[in-house]
């Protein structure tokens, strides 16, 4: 708790002496040091001058965790979440999420202001610098087995694109199965993890991560091609960010289990990065599909005309990418 006050005091970019911290946070002056070391290590860039104290650069947009417990606790998201956590610092907040699973929570909500070990498709690293990010993620049972799930990373993609969209982020693209794009760079992504599944109810873990303002030098450790809010020149407040996504996912969660895929079509098509183009599938280590990407069907798998004729292809393992690329 001290740890995310300090934070907080810090958050606005000025100078902050020891000994007013160390008033404020009913601690020495030795233990204001030792939290700041701390705070270091997490990768928040500290100034200390003597004689002026602690400042933080440009200060942090930190989740604002009374705004955030606020409006949970407030119609229409009141009573989603039985159980939701807000951490400094996790390793994968999918990870929490699945644990949670297998407690037998209902549906929990998990959020992070850095994770160590945040998780892509396909093994990939997800970047999560300390407060650079929305990264989030949700422990939800639906009341079907999962093969009637077919297009739920689509619809969560959707959730996020329409937040975007009204938050002024301009040609927001979503790419099958579970990316948004702008001018073809990657600005957020979605990933789903299976816990449990009968033909009764299924138990998922839906991941989200969004690239708020990332800092130079976590630049060079990304391996595609990248963009992020601040580089749309749109001021914008994570917090709200993120309780706007939630308010819009729950939605759209809620929909999608009574109405399927085939409710969020042609919206999803409307947003096709690569409708029309010449695209390269990759199925596996060695297994490559090339043809003409034309949308997805009602079950929001991907339609691909090739030589041989149309196949249709669901997400899981697989890559899709232009093929020129």
């Amino acid at each position: 708790m001290r740890q995310r006050k300090l934070l907080e005091l810090l958050s606005d970019g000025q100078f902050h002496s020891g000994e007013d911290l160390a008033k404020i946070l009913g601690m020495s002056r030795t233990g204001v040091w030792k939290h700041i070391k701390s705070l270091e290590s997490l990768g928040v860039e500290i100034y200390s001058v003597r004689g002026r104290g602690y400042r933080v650069p440009g200060g942090l947009d930190l989740i604002d965790q009374k705004s955030l417990m606020c409006e949970l606790d407030h119609l229409p998201l009141q009573g989603v979440f039985e159980q939701r956590e807000l951490y400094l610092q996790t390793g994968s907040t999918n990870e929490l999420a699945l644990q949670a699973l297998r407690k037998g929570v209902n549906k929990g909500l998990y959020i992070a202001e850095q994770q160590t070990a945040g998780r892509g498709r396909r093994g990939r690293q997800w970047i999560s610098p300390f407060a650079s990010g929305i990264y989030f993620s949700i422990a939800w049972r639906f009341r079907c087995g999962v093969n009637e799930l077919d297009g739920l990373s689509l619809v969560v993609g959707l959730a996020v694109k329409r937040v975007l969209d009204k938050m002024g982020i301009q040609q927001v693209e979503v790419k099958w199965p579970n990316d948004l794009l702008v001018q073809g760079r990657k600005l957020a992504g979605v990933l789903i993890e299976v816990q449990g599944d009968t033909s009764i109810e299924s138990q998922l873990v839906i991941g989200v991560g969004v690239n708020t303002g990332l800092a130079e030098q976590h630049a060079s450790a990304i391996t595609q091609p990248w963009v992020d809010i601040k580089q749309q020149r749109v001021e914008l407040s994570r917090t709200q960010l993120l309780i706007d996504i939630l308010l819009e996912l729950v939605t759209m969660l809620d929909l999608f289990e009574k109405q399927g895929f085939a409710y969020f079509q042609r919206e999803w098509m409307a947003a096709d990065h690569f409708k029309g183009q010449a695209v390269q599938v990759q199925t596996g280590a060695d297994s490559f599909i090339t043809g003409i990407a034309q949308g997805v069907n009602t079950l929001g798998a991907l339609q691909l005309e090739t030589n041989e004729g149309m196949r249709t292809l669901h997400g899981g393992e697989v890559s899709l990418r232009r093929l020129s690329e």
